[in-house]
């Protein structure tokens, strides 16, 4: 007895100094935790928790039956568990248990012949596994924002193997089940109830108390009085919950302190809404003010065309175009009219193109090109066109310098356009250097080709 209960002494001394380990080391600012957006659903919460836990296991339970227990003189075993726990509602769960440990009693009942048969039993819960709900009771506090007790309720069935061995007076200790090593499968039905105390946001310490009734009278060795056997197991753990940190625990959470939370934000966003009206009722007669200190000069507004092109400024969608530009009654440039390329305008381009050469390496037109974009200079004046120049090199040299070169190319051929008499302003000029070859680098013909400026009139 002494031994068993130095035992428990010792369990709860470890529970309560990790927990405390845990406590120190967790987030405790409760206040950013335990706020949620009430009616935002469950998956703000976590829903999901493991726990550990160990204590004694024992014949006497407190439903009675001491003159009616197969054995009068029980004592205390260690048994340990684990479960895992789904949280469906802030008050009710679904937990999976699991149980192992030891049961012990001694002096058996006298049986009819007037004897008692055995001196004592021992048997081992090899494994047991349970599913039950978990009740959760007062979960919201009024007065406090966390509630830091939570008592449970929890119910359920499950299956356990246990080996069950006796000591007749007198003699050895023997298997009651002769057969499959002495285990024995059976039915149970555990019912318990505790507290879980907050220790810090995901981690509560669990002090609990089950009664296990299973479902034959074999768990002792002795079949006595034609009840069913039962046994309880009295327990310390600590319950984690998983997930992230920033969410609180379901069964711990108070949905009050969310809504009083709520409420003082709202509070604080009503009077930050009514002082920007304010402020903009005050910006509006400033404004007004302003507005009727200068209507005079706003009259003379009337009368200004700034941009000269006949349509005053109050009428002018466009201000500031070019001068000599044509437009519209709202001051908008005319629509450009459509260009219309000949087939004859191409061939001037395309003998431009076919005739044009530079100094080797360099951005200097040779004299016989000037013919041809002398032609093509004409065509640009005479008809009004645009011209876009696209430079290209091949691939001897340093990409950065034949980038260099196509731009200098094609500027080249700009400013000689635009020296005889062609609009600079409608030439575009643009290098691409080696990155858009039409044949390949690896010949002599194929880097010809590629050395070249394309003309697009349009």
């Amino acid at each position: 007895m002494k031994t068993n209960l130095k035992k428990a002494s010792l369990l709860l001394t470890g529970v309560m100094i990790g927990s405390k380990l845990f406590a120190q080391s967790a987030d405790t600012s409760a206040t950013a935790k335990d706020y949620v957006k009430p009616f935002s659903g469950g998956d703000q919460l976590r829903t999901w928790s493991i726990g550990v836990h160990g204590g004694l296991l024992t014949p006497f339970t407190i439903f009675g039956r001491n003159n009616r227990q197969d054995f009068t003189n029980p004592s205390e075993q260690f048994g340990y568990g684990a479960y895992i726990k789904k949280q469906i509602l802030p008050s009710f769960g679904l937990q999976a248990d699991f149980l192992r440990g030891q049961v012990a009693s001694s002096h058996s009942q006298i049986n009819s012949t007037g004897t008692s048969p055995y001196e004592s039993y021992s048997t081992k819960l090899n494994w047991s596994a349970a599913l039950s709900a978990n009740f959760t009771l007062a979960n919201i506090n009024w007065r406090h924002d966390r509630p830091f007790i939570q008592p449970y309720l929890t119910a359920g069935a499950g299956y356990m193997n246990y080996t069950p061995r006796v000591t007749p007076v007198g003699g050895q200790q023997v298997n009651f089940k002769k057969t499959d090593n002495g285990h024995i499968n059976e039915v149970f039905i555990p019912i318990g109830t505790g507290l879980k105390f907050n220790l810090a946001p995901g981690i509560n310490l669990d002090l609990g108390y089950q009664v296990n009734f299973v479902q034959s009278d074999n768990f002792d060795g002795y079949n006595f009085g034609g009840g069913d056997d039962r046994f309880s197991y009295a327990h310390v753990g600590l319950e984690f919950a998983l997930g992230s940190k920033k969410k609180p625990q379901m069964a711990v959470h108070n949905p009050v302190s969310s809504m009083r939370t709520e409420y003082q934000w709202e509070n604080q966003r009503t009077r930050a809404e009514l002082q920007q009206q304010i402020d903009a009722e005050k910006a509006k007669n400033a404004q007004l003010a302003s507005d009727l200190a200068t209507t005079n000069a706003n009259l003379a507004k009337l009368t200004t065309d700034s941009d000269g092109d006949g349509v005053v400024d109050v009428n002018d969608k466009c201000p500031n175009t070019p001068a000599g530009q044509k437009v519209d009654g709202s001051g908008c440039p005319l629509a450009k009219p459509v260009v219309y390329v000949t087939e004859e305008d191409k061939k001037v381009v395309k003998d431009a193109i076919k005739n044009l050469e530079f100094d080797l390496g360099k951005a200097t037109i040779r004299a016989h090109s000037y013919p041809s974009l002398d032609r093509v200079a004409q065509l640009l004046v005479d008809k009004n066109f645009s011209l876009k120049l696209a430079g290209h090199t091949d691939n001897t040299g340093s990409a950065d310098l034949n980038m260099r070169l196509s731009k200098d190319r094609a500027e080249s051929v700009k400013s000689y356009l635009a020296s005889k008499g062609a609009n600079p302003s409608r030439i575009e000029a643009t290098g691409y250097g080696q990155t858009q070859p039409i044949a390949t680098n690896k010949t002599a013909a194929g880097r010809q080709a590629n050395r070249r400026v394309e003309f697009t009139l349009y």
